[in-house]
């Protein structure tokens, strides 16, 4: 099941999974609204005959100081980052409890790990996900429910949202995340969101089976430290 706003990019992603063999359905949905959570996972029960995997992956980023941001931005950027989540695990669980146990994933970021300039807000949003889905999966854990809980922390990943970060000001940022990449990750690059998915994924199967509560870091080593700037060759 593919939910989305982007109706042409949903769209894509079904036929995409359709021709790599696989079946999908999508909805045009805003995970921000309460109204349009029973009926997408009515529509996931009907189609698939249960729920086993979520993942919570819709967001948006907002580049602008913490003392420049109006309340209506911080108020835009939360409901998506904060209530959509919020909502797709107080709908998916009991749909998971239905079927006997699952899975639910959480997109936070690397800035749901540390602080970063200009993106205050982003970061709340980021580390209020991370330590919302710890509190979710002690829930479950101590339902006994069968129901994993984690959360992925993408660092600058080469993805569309590096051109559509709005400003204080109006009007788009657009970033070269090659950029940021190469004056801020360890290993030089930006991912791909093949780097994620493959991340996702192993979260989704039983090769996880033992991990809840936990933090799976994709980031090229950004959260692990800074690599040497000088020479191995000096005396």
């Amino acid at each position: 099941m593919v939910t989305d706003l982007d109706d042409s990019g949903g769209q894509a992603v079904v036929e995409r999974i359709g021709g790599a063999g696989g079946e999908a359905i999508f909805l045009h949905q805003d995970v921000s609204t309460e109204e349009s959570w029973p009926n997408v996972i009515e529509a996931t029960e009907r189609r698939f005959g249960r729920l086993d995997v979520m993942v919570a992956n819709a967001g948006i980023g907002i580049l602008c100081k913490a003392v420049e941001m109006s309340l209506t931005d911080w108020r835009r950027q939360t409901a998506v980052n904060l209530d959509g989540v919020f909502l797709s695990v107080k709908y998916a669980v009991p749909a998971m409890r239905r079927s006997g146990g699952g899975s639910i994933i959480i997109t936070s970021s690397v800035a749901g790990l540390r602080g970063s300039a200009g993106l205050a807000g982003y970061c709340a949003t980021k580390g209020g996900v991370r330590l919302f889905a710890k509190a979710v999966a002690m829930e479950c854990a101590a339902e006994g429910d069968g129901i994993r809980v984690n959360t992925v922390h993408p660092g600058v990943i080469d993805t569309p949202i590096w051109t559509k970060l709005p400003t204080s000001a109006g009007g788009n940022a657009p970033i070269d995340p090659n950029e940021v990449a190469r004056a801020g990750v360890p290993l030089g690059r930006a991912g791909q969101a093949q780097d994620i998915a493959n991340g996702v994924l192993f979260l989704a199967s039983e090769a996880s089976s033992y991990m809840t509560g936990a933090e799976l870091v994709i980031d090229g080593g950004m959260t692990g430290g800074a690599r040497s700037r000088w020479s191995s060759t000096g005396a």
